[in-house]
């Protein structure tokens, strides 16, 4: 049993109406043994899915499957949800205590959780790039599902932060011929530090062995489609809310034997589910940060407080931010 005190003050972002969000004070309690208190250096926001959530687009269908590990509220508002957060263990078991750690956890500059909720960032990966975490583990689950093979052609349609996370695992598989579809010229840059290939959709290449669609968008599946060979593979990785979503099932889709096959973080690939647990495979996206490359995915931090404010602009279709950083006070204490 807690003991009766009013813990250590905090505060956390709310999503409270539609377009509107507001950073609200709170008490991280203190914790209890097997617990640790964990105080936010770094966070990031996750565009598409927090695009949703912003504009009150979480179908009632997928609430509870929806809500985070800590998450407060109830969708569609007011809730307060995000799951990327860097911090250092301010209070905890003695092998925590001091460690910079990832957190699933919603926009908060305190909180406190089981200490098994919590995972250590490897050395050499900064706490800055260590908020990938979370994306990184869609993308190795993403990959898990599509099953690329060496010396395959890979097609990634959608350059966003997932998007570019799978075009780079797939970059790493020898032979592979992998590229980059993007509408915004601006991704060639990021694919070339990424160390693969960029096409726009119109330039890419077809008769692909696997696609991977992450763009959100109609146009973008039909790109997919159009790019997958004979009686290959489209992984379709955007989650679309409430959308409905145009698919071009006509022309030569059934005479080439496609197949399009979701992917979900929630559950382990069934090809790893017999040996992998959602801790192991958090453990080994964090391991697989270690690669500078990947910083040229982060956004210039933002404020933690200037948040409510700048959202609307950070998570508009087109604006050209991949993984928007989040900087808590704490950071720049040291």
């Amino acid at each position: 049993m807690r003991a009766d005190d009013r813990g250590e003050p905090a505060e956390a972002l709310w999503y409270v109406a539609a377009g509107r969000a507001e950073i609200r004070s709170e008490r991280a309690p203190a914790p209890l043994h097997g617990e640790v208190r964990v105080r936010a250096h770094f966070g990031a926001l996750s565009r598409g899915t927090e695009r949703l959530v912003f504009a009150g687009r979480v179908p009632p269908s997928e609430y509870e499957r929806m809500r985070g590990p800590a998450m407060a509220g109830t969708f569609p508002f007011p809730v307060k949800y995000g799951y990327a957060t860097v911090g250092r263990v301010e209070q905890g078991p003695e092998a925590l205590e001091g460690r910079m750690v990832f957190a699933l956890h919603p926009h908060q500059s305190v909180f406190t959780l089981p200490a098994e909720s919590v995972v250590p960032v490897p050395d050499g990966v900064p706490a800055a790039r260590a908020v990938l975490a979370a994306n990184m583990e869609t993308a190795l689950n993403a990959v898990w599902d599509a099953a690329p093979a060496p010396a395959d052609r890979i097609a990634v349609v959608g350059g966003g932060t997932v998007g570019c996370l799978c075009a780079w695992l797939c970059g790493r598989l020898p032979g592979a011929q992998t590229t980059l579809v993007d509408v915004d010229p601006g991704r060639a840059t990021v694919a070339r530090t990424l160390g693969v290939a960029f096409a726009s959709p119109g330039e890419a290449p077809q008769d692909c062995d696997l696609v991977i669609h992450a763009s959100g968008t109609a146009a973008g599946l039909a790109t997919a489609l159009r790019l997958a060979g004979e009686e290959a593979t489209v992984l379709e990785l955007s989650w679309y809310g409430t959308g409905e979503v145009p698919v071009p099932l006509g022309e030569a889709f059934h005479s080439r034997r496609l197949r399009i096959v979701s992917s979900q973080v929630g559950r382990i690939a069934p090809s790893h589910r017999a040996r992998w647990t959602p801790a192991r495979r958090l453990v080994a996206a964090l391991a697989l940060l270690a690669d500078p490359a990947l910083d040229g995915l982060l956004a210039p931090p933002i404020d933690f407080r200037a948040l409510p404010a700048a959202l609307p602009a950070i998570l508009k279709p087109g604006g050209g931010v991949l993984c928007q950083v989040i900087r808590y006070p704490a950071a720049d204490a040291g």
